[in-house]
């Protein structure tokens, strides 16, 4: 029964064909390592082909998607009609202005130290206090400076009677060398006559000689016993002064500052912590900066009567504080290319507080018959500002424009517009260069955009459709957005 079977079904395949062609098993591993080599790089190569032929269609349709979009605004540009508010180009009479940010300044400021030592007895002000000139800010307790005043006086009371009695002392002798003086001039009489013998006449003139000599020695006595007393008056002088120092007063009008120590505390003589700073607030500086290319214009604008400065207080705007520009610096700071000026103004009403920014407005001068247009209607791109101007035809053009200040509401065009030409204030974002344009009202602004928007979305309204249409389908698609 088994020959039957083998013969019925031979053996597999892999041992007839190893045992007829007489070929190891190994070499069936080499057959099919190649195999498996090309099975993977045809995968290799279909996934790159897969990856390439999906990059390419997203290229693809990213460009469709692109040009089916510039073609929608190319449609409405062409086709649609985009509603805007217009505004003339206008001409006026506008002041010449440079804005910056300056810094509040005090045009003095005086921090108060004491010039003893000693214990603090009184302060006579509250921090924060307007003082006057000669008002009392400090009481120090003066007991052992008026001490010392006492003892310096005392010492010159000595000084004094010492010159005294030095003078004293040069009177006598020059009594003696007076009397010595007479003596001789009559000896020299007598000896020419032999009636006093020339020993007598010779001891006379040197006793005159020698009183002389102590006349001379006390009377540099007595300049020195002056010169001590000097010295003495010189002490009793600083005395008074170190006693003047324990009261303190205001060497200026001005606000005080925040108080560093008080009564009971010890001072100590020119201490590194004032005691107090003093800082004037009438009048009162502002510094600012503006760049070097507007020197020459602020200089070529200078006059006698000096140029207007206007400063704006934050949070305070619509009331500005007017002053006249009293400095123009010397030198241009070559790291930042600007140059520091400096206006002064009253601050009457103390509005200008020390340390505070405020927005400066540097007024040179007026331009007449400006060409000017609002504000909003200036669009700012990469590098250039430009405008969307309608045309006679109804289509906008972009327009580059180079501006100048900005006063309120307007901007000063310098080059780009011609008056009388309308120019776009709002809608801008919808219009592209050469699209159709229709004027609405201020008061039409929101219902015209949200019926255009309408239409857009509906897709099956036509340009026939009436406005009201329009109105409603925004109207439907403002209420989906809520």
């Amino acid at each position: 029964m088994e020959e039957e079977v083998s013969r019925n079904f031979p053996a597999p395949v892999k041992t007839t064909a190893a045992a007829t062609a007489g070929v190891n098993p190994p070499a069936v591993t080499n057959v099919r390592k190649p195999n498996r080599m090309r099975a993977r790089i045809i995968q290799i190569v279909s996934i790159a082909i897969l990856v390439v032929l999906l990059i390419v269609l997203w290229r693809f349709l990213g460009d469709k998607a692109a040009t089916s979009g510039a073609g929608g605004r190319g449609g409405r540009g062409s086709g649609d009609v985009v509603p805007v508010e217009v505004a003339p180009v206008t001409q006026q009479d506008v002041p010449i202005q440079i804005k910056s940010i300056g810094n509040v300044e005090a045009v003095t400021t005086i921090a108060v130290r004491s010039q003893v030592e000693g214990t603090l007895l009184r302060v006579g002000f509250v921090p924060g206090q307007e003082v006057r000139k000669g008002d009392l800010l400090f009481a120090i307790d003066p007991r052992p400076l008026q001490a010392q005043l006492s003892q310096a006086e005392a010492n010159l009371l000595k000084s004094m009677a010492a010159v005294r009695q030095g003078n004293d002392i040069v009177a006598r002798d020059e009594a003696a060398a007076a009397n010595d003086r007479i003596i001789v001039n009559r000896d020299t009489k007598l000896v020419e006559a032999g009636v006093v013998p020339r020993e007598q006449y010779d001891n006379d003139q040197a006793k005159l000689r020698a009183d002389e000599a102590t006349v001379r020695a006390d009377q540099s006595s007595v300049l020195n016993l002056q010169a001590a007393q000097k010295a003495e008056q010189a002490n009793v002088e600083n005395a008074r002064v170190q006693l003047s120092y324990t009261t303190i007063r205001a060497p200026l009008a001005g606000k005080t500052g925040n108080l560093a120590v008080t009564a009971g505390n010890l001072v100590r003589a020119n201490d590194t912590i004032s005691m107090v700073t003093i800082t004037t607030s009438s009048p009162i500086y502002v510094t600012f900066s503006v760049p070097e290319r507007d020197l020459v214009r602020i200089r070529q604008s200078s006059g006698k009567e000096g140029l207007a400065v206007q400063g704006q207080i934050p949070g305070d705007e619509a009331n500005p504080v007017m002053g006249k520009l009293s400095l123009v610096d010397n030198t241009v700071d070559p790291a930042t290319g600007t140059v520091r000026l400096k206006a002064t103004f009253i601050n009457n009403d103390r509005r200008l507080y020390p340390g505070q920014f405020v927005n400066v407005v540097l007024t040179l001068g007026t331009a007449n018959q400006a060409i000017v247009v609002p504000s909003q209607a200036v669009q700012i791109g990469q590098d250039k500002s430009f405008v969307y101007v309608v045309k006679a035809d109804g289509t906008a053009e972009m327009r580059t424009v180079k501006t100048g200040t900005t006063i309120d509401t307007m901007t000063v065009v310098e080059d780009g517009l011609k008056p009388g030409e309308q120019v776009v204030t709002d809608g801008q974002l919808r219009i592209v260069p050469g699209a159709k344009v229709q004027v609405r009202t201020p008061g039409q602004g929101g219902r015209g955009g949200q019926g255009q928007g309408g239409q857009d979305q509906g897709g099956n309204q036509g340009q026939s459709s009436d406005q009201s249409g329009q109105g409603k389908g925004g109207q439907r698609r403002g209420g989906g957005n809520q």
